[in-house]
């Protein structure tokens, strides 16, 4: 194994956690911190900040109703990672898992390539975020309103995560803690006090009716916009070679994070909705003027101006998290990447000390930096869309994977009962709703009035999405011939960690 080219690693004192054949440090977190990390990739509180009001405008007081049904897929979807880590965990994940079922090509493009090209574009936009919302928090309002500022202040953030990133897993976990708590907290406070408001209205299981929707054309635009505001638990799989009880504790962690998603959105979208309505002006969640960020329009109103600041640090932080675990999650898939032949040998390199994957984690916070700056160079209506974009990659890798593991566990299916459901049947029909999600919303992005540009009639995040699939079947079939071993054995080399051959 030629993974660790930065030579041999030290001696490690005594009781000190034992090292993965990667060079990773293994049972350096546990399931709390594993959780934690998920949750925080997810950005709880910018998450549904900025889509709650979106979702009121398409559908009313059935905004809970879709949350609940967005759940369904990614529900499911956990299941497929929660078994497949069981069999195979490696921090390579959905690039592993794919690779060993559908084979080297489509595990590269579909479990490697679109995962990053997703997790870089979201990246910029955190980044972008959290250096907004900490600037209007600090009271700098005329920098929070200039882009070379905000840009600026991203970039430097971006250069924190990697520090923390670089410095390893354990770090990245307890600054997570201090992170998702505030978050949590804020969230808990804004709820506890709209539902108790006078004026409120009193909650109605009718929000949560599935079958109350005017339209299936607003059921699934309602539906798809709720799907990817749980996207980025799946970032705490990677860790799965450095938590305790590495077959289990990832698998668990994806469902519980999941859970816990479920119950903080809907939680908020009640007390939201019960405490403004859904009307179309003033306070309404329909209304279009703060659609983008309703509980930032809200907190004044239900917590006075003093806490509402704290909402508005909470979804700064928020973001900055998420920010952080993109950092710490995405080197680790390319260290599996190199490790199995299938990228350069320089994303294999571990720090000596800090056993993280140090190349790695410098080379994707300066990408992120650079794509940002020239994104927002370029137009800051072709970084919304760019953004808009991830929706169709997170469809695409989630709805691929839920199909590999019903196909892997293929000859598990009559064991039992409980094989049948949670290897076949939940997997399979969770993969089957994300990749219809992707149809839909490929159908949907190619009107040219879908998001901020357009190019030739259609729409720009189409270009933008599918044109980042294509660009990867390009750089794949370039880089195909230096990693031969990787693309002519792949699919049984992943079982086993071959060296790389670079």
């Amino acid at each position: 194994m030629t993974t660790d080219a930065v030579g041999a690693a030290p001696e490690p004192p005594p009781h000190a956690p034992p090292l993965t054949e990667k060079g990773l440090r293994g049972d350096s977190v546990g399931l709390l911190a594993t959780v934690a990390l998920g949750l925080a990739s997810v950005a709880p509180a910018y998450s549904i900040a900025i889509t709650l009001g979106l979702v009121t405008l398409v559908v009313g007081d059935l905004a809970p109703a879709a949350l609940l049904l967005g759940f369904v897929p990614i529900l499911l979807t956990a299941f497929a990672f929660r078994e497949l880590n069981r069999e195979m965990p490696d921090c390579g994940t959905t690039f592993v898992w794919n690779t060993r079922v559908f084979g080297p090509a489509f595990g590269w493009l579909a479990g490697g390539w679109t995962v990053l090209c997703a997790t870089v574009i979201a990246m910029t936009a955190l980044a972008q975020v959290g250096a907004s919302a900490l600037l209007g928090f600090l009271g700098l309002d005329a920098a929070a309103g200039s882009t070379p500022a905000v840009t600026a202040v991203a970039v430097l953030l971006l250069a924190l995560a990697v520090a923390v990133a670089y410095r390893g897993i354990q770090l990245a976990a307890h600054v997570q803690y201090a992170m998702l708590g505030l978050q949590l907290v804020a969230l808990l406070a804004f709820g506890v006090t709209a539902l108790a408001r006078d004026g409120a209205a009193s909650p109605s299981l009718s929000w949560l009716d599935p079958f109350g929707f005017d339209s299936f054309a607003s059921f699934s635009e309602a539906v798809l916009l709720c799907l990817f505001i749980y996207w980025g638990w799946d970032a705490l799989i990677t860790f799965n070679e450095e938590t305790v009880d590495s077959a289990r504790t990832p698998g668990r962690a994806a469902v519980t994070s999941t859970l816990i998603l479920l119950v903080t959105y809907l939680f908020t979208a009640f007390a939201a909705v019960s405490f403004a309505g859904t009307g179309s002006s003033g306070l309404g969640l329909g209304n279009e003027e703060t659609a983008a960020d309703v509980l930032t329009g809200l907190a004044p109103a239900v917590l006075g101006d003093g806490l509402a600041s704290l909402v508005q640090l909470a979804i700064g932080v928020s973001a900055v998290g998420a920010l952080l675990t993109c950092t710490v999650s995405t080197p680790r898939a390319t260290l599996s990447m190199s490790a199995h032949g299938a990228l350069p040998a320089a994303f294999g390199r571990i720090h000596p000390r800090f056993r993280t994957p140090a190349f790695g984690t410098v080379f994707f916070g300066a990408a992120a930096a650079v794509v940002l700056t020239l994104l927002t160079l370029v137009s800051a209506d072709f970084l919304g869309d760019a953004v808009l974009s991830v929706g169709l990659l997170i469809a695409f890798y989630y709805g691929v994977t839920g199909l590999a593991c019903a196909w892997h566990f293929r000859g598990h299916l009559r064991r039992s009962p409980r094989d049948l459901l949670v290897k076949g049947v939940m997997p399979a029909t969770g993969g089957l709703m994300m990749l219809a999600a992707f149809l839909r919303s490929a159908y949907d992005m190619l009107d040219p009035a879908y998001g901020y540009t357009s190019l030739g009639g259609v729409g720009g995040v189409f270009l933008l999405g599918v044109g980042s699939l294509a660009l990867g079947a390009v750089v794949m079939l370039l880089i195909r011939s230096r990693h031969a071993r990787f693309f002519h054995h792949g699919r049984t080399s992943v079982v086993t960690l071959p060296a790389t051959e670079n």
